[in-house]
C-alpha cells in the first residue's frame, strides 16, 4: 500500500516517488520534520521542511482515505451487495468525493421520501415510468392504488420521489452537476432583513455576488463569519436553467406521459436533493480551500514572527506601559530572570514625572542596563519619549516591543506557576523584556492564536490550523537551535523528538545535577532514549562544551567524520573551527561513504564555518514619527515610517505609532502586479509609508508603500 501511497504523493507534488517513499519510511520510524529536513538530505533527496511536511499531511489524508473505504466495503457486504467489479472499483479510487458517489446508492438511509414509497409498493412503477416505454400509463397506475396509496397522483408522486432519489444518487448525474458548479457557481451574500445596523461591519456584503472561483479567501471567509453570527444569508449556485437541462438531457428518453413524470422527478430531484447535495460539497471545498489559504498565511506570518531578530544575552528593563494604573517596571539580567519590580506614574492624571525619571535612571544604574523594551499598547508613544528625554550614566537602547500575546501569557497558568508571587501587570512587563532578549523563547509560551499575526484564524479549521502553527514553531525552534542549559521547559518541548514530558525531565535532571557538559549526558536524562536522542541532539547546544561540535549543528552521529578530517590535516577539531586555512584544504569527497553524502558534508563544513550561528538577522533600533500620536494628526500624502506587523493575502497592517493600524492594499505594495504580499515585505519589517486616505468615523487608515505616486 505505501507503494500506492508514494506514487499518489509524488504526482501530487511533482516529485519523485523515491523521496517521497523514503520521506514516509523516516516519518513510521518516528522521525521529525525538522530531523528530516536537516539530517536526512541523502535518503530525501534534499527536501526542505516544507516539502517534508506537506508529504506527511497526504500521507495522513490518504491513511484516513483507506480507513473510509474499509468502512465502506464492510458496509456494502453486510447488505450482500458486493460484487468484483465494485470492490475494484472502491478499492482502485483515491478521489474521495468519487468514493462517496460511489457509496451513496448504497449508503444507509434515513426515513426519506422514496423510503417511504418504497414500503407502499411503489418500485415496481417508478421503473415503469422511468423507462419510459409504457403509453398507457393510468391503467398501470390503477394496479397500484391499494392500501396505504389512497389515489392516482399518490402513487405518481411516491413513484416520482423513488425516481428523484434515482437521479440525484446516480453517479454521471452527479458528476456533471458538479462539473457545472465548478464551472459557473456563484457565491452571493444578502443581509438578514432587519439586521442592517447590528451587522454594519459586513456592510460590503449586503448585497453581494461574484464567481465563486474567483472569490479570495478572506472575502469568503468574512462572508462565513457573517453568516454564523446570523448577519447573513450566504448561497452558493449556478444557472439552474443549465442545471436542469443536462439532467433532462441525460434522463428525458421520450415524449409520451411517463416522460411528463420524468421531468417532474428531474426538477424536483435537482432542487430538491441534487444541487443542496453539491452546494454543500462547494461550501465545504471553498471553505477548506479559503482555510488552506488563511492557515498558510498565518504561518507564514508566524514563522516570521518567531524568527525576529533578538537582542541577545543583554541586560533589560522592560516597561508595561499605562496611563491611570501607571507603567509596570521590571529588570532582568542577562538570562531573563526577574530582579526587581515595581510602578512609576510619569503620565496623567498622576504626573510625577520627576519620581519616575529619578526611579528609571538609578534602576539602570543599579542593575548596569543595557537596553530598555517599552510594549507598543496604550501610553507607549508617551511613555517612549519619557525615556528617549532621560540621561543616563551609560549608552542605553530603547525599543518598542510588540505586546500581541503578553495578557494572555500574563493571565495562563504557565505564567502563574513561573511568578506565582506577581499579579499579571508585572508578568506582562517581563514577558515585554523578555521578548526584547530572545523573541523566539518567549512567544512560544504563548498559543499561536493570540499573537495578532492571523486572518481569520478563529473562523478556519482549529484542528488544521493548530496542526500548521506548531509544525512551525518547531520548525523555528529547530532552525535556530536551543541552549540546552538555559532553554525553559516551554522552548525545549518543541526540539525535536522531546515534548512536554521529556523536555521536563530535562529541566529536572538539570536542576539536580547542574549544567550539562555534553550531548551525551543527555542519554542519563531519565525516559530520554536513543531515538530520542538521534531526533534532538543536533538542535542543542552547549556553549562551553569540552568537544566544540556539541555548540553546533553537527549532529553527534557525524562528529567521526570530524575527527577524521581534523587528523588528516593533522590538527584537532577545534584547531579546524578556529582557523579558515585549513578548512580549505579539506576534500569533501574523500568523506562521502554510503550513509554520509555530500549535502551533509557541505552542511557539516558550513557549520565549522560558523558553530553554533543564530540564523536571525540583528536587531536594529526603530523611532516612530514623533509628530504622530493620534488618528487626528494624520494627513493624506505624509510619508511616515512604520512597522509591519501583519500579513494578510489582500495586503499588510503597518503600524505608524498610534492605536490604529494603517491597511496597504496589496495594490499599493509595489509599482507593479503582486500575487503575494510576502513578495514584498514581511513581518517586523521597517517601512516607509504614504498616507492615500484617513475615516476617522471608522477609524481606518489607507497606505501606500508606492512613496512617487
Amino acid at each position: 500500500m505505501q507503494a500506492i501511497y508514494s506514487k499518489l504523493i509524488a504526482e501530487s507534488l511533482a516529485i519523485s516517488e523515491k523521496q517521497v517513499s523514503k520521506t514516509i519510511d523516516l516519518l513510521n520510524d518516528g522521525a521529525t520534520i525538522p530531523f528530516i529536513s536537516r539530517y536526512r538530505k541523502e535518503a530525501t533527496g534534499g527536501l526542505d521542511e516544507v516539502a517534508a511536511g506537506e508529504i506527511k499531511r497526504q500521507y495522513e489524508k490518504l491513511l484516513e482515505l483507506s480507513k473510509r473505504k474499509e468502512t465502506i466495503l464492510n458496509s456494502i457486504e453486510e447488505q450482500e451487495k458486493l460484487t468484483p467489479e465494485l470492490k475494484s472499483r472502491i478499492e482502485s479510487s483515491w478521489n474521495a468525493t468519487e468514493l462517496e458517489d460511489i457509496y451513496l446508492p448504497y449508503k444507509p438511509k434515513k426515513q426519506t421520501r422514496a423510503e417511504i414509497a418504497r414500503k407502499k409498493g411503489l418500485e415496481p412503477l417508478a421503473k415503469i415510468i422511468f423507462s419510459q416505454n409504457e403509453r398507457n400509463l393510468s391503467s398501470q397506475v390503477e394496479k397500484f392504488i391499494k392500501g396505504e396509496v389512497n389515489h392516482g397522483e399518490d402513487a405518481l408522486q411516491g413513484a416520482r420521489d423513488i425516481i428523484a432519489e434515482w437521479v440525484s444518487e446516480n453517479e454521471s448525474a452527479r458528476h456533471s452537476i458538479r462539473n457545472l458548479f465548478g464551472r459557473e457557481a456563484v457565491i452571493s451574500s444578502k443581509v438578514i432583513k432587519g439586521k442592517e445596523e447590528e451587522a454594519s461591519k459586513y456592510r460590503d456584503y449586503f448585497d453581494f455576488s461574484e464567481p465563486l472561483s474567483k472569490c479570495s479567501s478572506h472575502r469568503l471567509l468574512a462572508m462565513r463569519r457573517g453568516e454564523a453570527e446570523n448577519f447573513l444569508r450566504v448561497s452558493i449556485s449556478p444557472d439552474d436553467t443549465h442545471g436542469l437541462e443536462i439532467l433532462e438531457r441525460r434522463f428525458v428518453k421520450g415524449n409520451n406521459d411517463c416522460s411528463e413524470q420524468v421531468i417532474i422527478a428531474v426538477k424536483d430531484s435537482y432542487k430538491r436533493l441534487l444541487k443542496p447535495g453539491i452546494e454543500t460539497e462547494f461550501a465545504a471545498l471553498s471553505k477548506e480551500k479559503a482555510d488552506k489559504q488563511a492557515i498558510q498565511v498565518f504561518a507564514e506570518n508566524l514563522r516570521q514572527l518567531l524568527l525576529a531578530p533578538p537582542l541577545g544575552q543583554k541586560r533589560v528593563l522592560g516597561i508595561d506601559p499605562g496611563f491611570r494604573t501607571g507603567c509596570k517596571v521590571v529588570c532582568l539580567d542577562m538570562q531573563g530572570n526577574l530582579l526587581h519590580n515595581e510602578t512609576i506614574y510619569p503620565h496623567p492624571p498622576q504626573n510625577e514625572k520627576s519620581k519616575a525619571s529619578a526611579k528609571i535612571t538609578s534602576l539602570v544604574q543599579a542593575y548596569a542596563i543595557d537596553a530598555i523594551a517599552i510594549g507598543n499598547g496604550t501610553a507607549s508613544r508617551e511613555t517612549e519619549q519619557f525615556i528617549a528625554n532621560l540621561r543616563y550614566d551609560r549608552k542605553i537602547q530603547v525599543f518598542v516591543v510588540s505586546e500581541d500575546g503578553a495578557s494572555v501569557y500574563s493571565a495562563s497558568k504557565l505564567a502563574r506557576d513561573e511568578f506565582p508571587e506577581y499579579d499579571v501587570t508585572v508578568r506582562g512587563a517581563v514577558s515585554i523584556g523578555r521578548r526584547l532578549m530572545d523573541p523566539l523563547a518567549e512567544l512560544v509560551k504563548i498559543e499561536p492564536k493570540s499573537m495578532g499575526v492571523g486572518q481569520y484564524q478563529h473562523d478556519v479549521n482549529q484542528s488544521e490550523l493548530k496542526k500548521a502553527l506548531d509544525q512551525t514553531v518547531e520548525n523555528c525552534v529547530n532552525r535556530v537551535g536551543v541552549n540546552l542549559n538555559t532553554a525553559s521547559t516551554y522552548l525545549l518541548m518543541y526540539v525535536s523528538g522531546l515534548g512536554p514530558s521529556l523536555a521536563k525531565n530535562i529541566v529536572e535532571y538539570r536542576t539536580k545535577n547542574g549544567p550539562f557538559k555534553s550531548r551525551k549526558e543527555l542519554l542519563k536524562v531519565p525516559r530520554l532514549g536513543e531515538k530520542a536522542f538521534e531526533q534532538a541532539a543536533g538542535f542543542l547546544r552547549i556553549p562551553d562544551a569540552e568537544n566544540p561540535l556539541d555548540n553546533s549543528a553537527v549532529h553527534p552521529e557525524s562528529y567521526s567524520i570530524v575527527v577524521q578530517m581534523a587528523k588528516d590535516l593533522n590538527c584537532s577539531p577545534t584547531d579546524l573551527i578556529q582557523q579558515k586555512e585549513l578548512r580549505s584544504k579539506i576534500q569533501l569527497v574523500k568523506y562521502v561513504n554510503e550513509k554520509t553524502g555530500l549535502p551533509t558534508l557541505t552542511d557539516i563544513l558550513e557549520e565549522l564555518d560558523k558553530p553554533g550561528r543564530d540564523p536571525r538577522q540583528e536587531i536594529k533600533v526603530f523611532e516612530f514619527d514623533p509628530n504622530v500620536r493620534t488618528l487626528a494628526d494624520l494627513q493624506e500624502g505624509q510619508i511616515l515610517p512604520g512597522i509591519v506587523n501583519n500579513i494578510t493575502n489582500f495586503g499588510c497592517f503597518v503600524d505608524i505609532g498610534i492605536k490604529e493600524k494603517g491597511l496597504v492594499h496589496i495594490s499599493q505594495l509595489a509599482n507593479r502586479f503582486i500575487s503575494d504580499p510576502t513578495e514584498v515585505v514581511s513581518i517586523h519589517q521597517h517601512v516607509q509609508v504614504k498616507v492615500l486616505n484617513v475615516d476617522l468615523e471608522r477609524k481606518r487608515i489607507q497606505l501606500s508603500l508606492i512613496l512617487d505616486s
